[in-house]
C-alpha cells in the first residue's frame, strides 16, 4: 500500500462544500474554552458535512489564530454562527423541529451505540464545557440526552474526540439508511 498525496484525495473545494448536501445536524458548542478543541470541531463537521456550528457562550469565535491552526481552513467551510444565549438558541431549534440532543453522562441517558437515527430529523448535538460538561437546564431541556459508553479508568473524553465519535456514529447511521 502507498500513502495517497493531498492532490489524489480528490476533496472538494470550500465552493463545493458549500453547495453540497449536509447531513442532518448542527453542533452547539457551549462555553468551550480550548481554541484547539474548537478548531478541531470545525474539522470535524468538515470532514462530515454537518450543516452548522453555533458557538454559545464563552466560546472563541472565528478568526483566531489558535483555532486557525487547528480548523485547517474548516472556518471558511463549515457554516456558524455565534450566539451568546444558549437557551434562547435552543428554544429556537426546538421551533424548527430539530432535535435537541445533549451529549452528556446523565440518568437515562441513551447510549450512542444504541441510539437509532432518523433521516428525517435534524439533530442539534450539544457539547459543553471541558469541566463542566453540558449545563444542567441544557440537559433538562434536551430531547435526548448520548452518552458515549467508556470502559477504563477515566469520567470523561475531550470535547473534540467526544464530537468526532458522536459525528462520526450519526454519520456512519445516516449513510447506512441511505
Amino acid at each position: 500500500m502507498r500513502k495517497l498525496r493531498n492532490e489524489e484525495l480528490d476533496r472538494l473545494d470550500v465552493a463545493a462544500f458549500k453547495g453540497a448536501q449536509k447531513i442532518p445536524v448542527v453542533i452547539v458548542l457551549d462555553n468551550i474554552r480550548s481554541l484547539n478543541n474548537i478548531g478541531s470541531v470545525f474539522r470535524t463537521a468538515d470532514a462530515f458535512l454537518v450543516k452548522k456550528i453555533y458557538l454559545c457562550g464563552i466560546t472563541a469565535r472565528p478568526p483566531h489564530k489558535d483555532i486557525r491552526k487547528t480548523a485547517l481552513g474548516a472556518t471558511e467551510s463549515v457554516d456558524w454562527e455565534y450566539r451568546k444565549d444558549i437557551f434562547e438558541l435552543v428554544e429556537e431549534l426546538k421551533l424548527q423541529k430539530i432535535k435537541i440532543v445533549a451529549v452528556e453522562q446523565a440518568e437515562g441517558a441513551t447510549m450512542l451505540n444504541s441510539f437509532e437515527v432518523d433521516n428525517a430529523q435534524t439533530y442539534a448535538l450539544v457539547f459543553g464545557n471541558e469541566v463542566m460538561g453540558v449545563q444542567q437546564e441544557v440537559v433538562t431541556a434536551s430531547d435526548i440526552v448520548l452518552e458515549i459508553p467508556q470502559y477504563g479508568t477515566k469520567h470523561s473524553l475531550n470535547i473534540s474526540v467526544c464530537a468526532g465519535v458522536v459525528v462520526w456514529d450519526i454519520w456512519s447511521k445516516l449513510e447506512g439508511l441511505k
